[in-house]
């Protein structure tokens, strides 16, 4: 029996495992859910081993001016370890301050450079027609449009300041309030089509795997 057959068929149980879900939640399931689990925490284990731990830190044991360099990173990371124990957990508190706080960077770093600054120029430059002219620069026009308020208003809907009104209470402002409402509008068709693509992405996965049973099922009957 050659290695296609065997993978083949340990797919093909796998795969029956995990929609035996359709009849409600059940230990063959649950077993198919920690093993891709354990696999995959296995797989990131190993990576992070051969692509992080082993050429950034145990190749440049050898070299001094490398390893002075390395030695901040390195009691940071044995650090980390003492959260396995609840009584010297303490111990690790600051190196998980500096990872959430250099995660936190980067990510708002990410946001405004890889989408807010992108979106907003390319809002400003579709007003750019160019050489085109008629029909064509009107739909341009149009689209540049619904692309340039559909940034402002969505971008008005996350301003939340309110001011006092004279009978006492905290009310925002009419005009912001209705940029907001509109700007909502844009988010919601945003996550509608969001939804949709992930529920296509989500059907294609599942004709897939229900594509491969059957051709392992034939192949199995013809051997």
């Amino acid at each position: 029996m050659s290695i296609e057959v065997i993978t083949g068929f340990i797919g093909f149980i796998l795969t029956l495992l995990v929609f035996s879900y359709l009849i409600g939640d059940n230990p063959l399931f649950r077993f198919t859910t920690y093993l891709f689990i354990g696999v995959s925490s296995g797989y990131a284990a190993t990576a992070a081993w051969h692509y992080i731990l082993v050429p950034k830190l145990f190749s440049q044991l050898g070299n001094v001016n490398q390893l002075i360099l390395m030695i901040v990173p390195l009691i940071l990371s044995i650090s980390l370890l003492a959260k396995l124990s609840p009584r010297i957990s303490w111990i690790g508190s600051f190196a998980m301050a500096v990872l959430v706080g250099v995660g936190a960077a980067t990510a708002i770093g990410g946001a405004l450079i890889g989408t807010l600054v992108p979106q907003a120029q390319a809002a400003m430059n579709s007003f750019s027609l160019g050489s085109t002219s008629g029909s064509a620069a009107l739909v341009k026009l149009f689209e540049a449009t619904v692309m340039f308020f559909g940034t402002v208003l969505t971008l008005a809907a996350f301003h939340f300041t309110a001011r006092r009104a004279s009978d006492g209470s905290v009310r925002p402002s009419p005009f912001m309030d209705g940029l907001g409402k509109a700007g909502r509008v844009f988010i919601s068709i945003t996550l509608g089509v969001l939804f949709a693509g992930v529920y296509m992405a989500a059907l294609t996965a599942m004709i897939e795997r229900l594509s491969s049973l059957i051709h392992f099922t034939r192949q199995l009957i013809g051997l």
